[in-house]
């Protein structure tokens, strides 16, 4: 759903799931005109306390950014701009889940 949610932003996807070595991953891999974004998507239930984007710790995003080197690696570039986004889903039975984007989460 995430995804689909950014090609409606006229974001292309470009990986999803997304496995490095050293265990780096990264949810998704898009880009947005020349800018590349690594994407990490976390779902809660609607009403929860705790906001999704709490939920990316420090280890987590060092997963992210092990799994965003391995992919520039594999490009042989890091001349593009780039940057980490998370993708809070909030859902609730039998409604629309609904979407927020934090762009440059960390």
């Amino acid at each position: 759903m995430a995804a689909d949610w950014l090609r409606s932003k006229g974001c292309r996807i470009l990986a999803r799931n997304f496995r490095g070595p050293r265990k780096g991953e990264v949810d998704i891999i898009a880009r947005d005109d020349r800018l590349l974004l690594f994407v990490e998507v976390k779902t809660r239930r609607e009403g929860t306390r705790i906001r999704p984007l709490d939920a990316v710790n420090k280890s987590k995003q060092a997963l992210i950014e092990r799994g965003a080197n391995a992919w520039l690696k594999q490009l042989g570039t890091r001349d593009l701009p780039w940057r980490f986004d998370v993708i809070e889903v909030y859902a609730e039975d039998g409604m629309k889940p609904r979407v927020h984007h934090v762009k440059d989460a960390f």
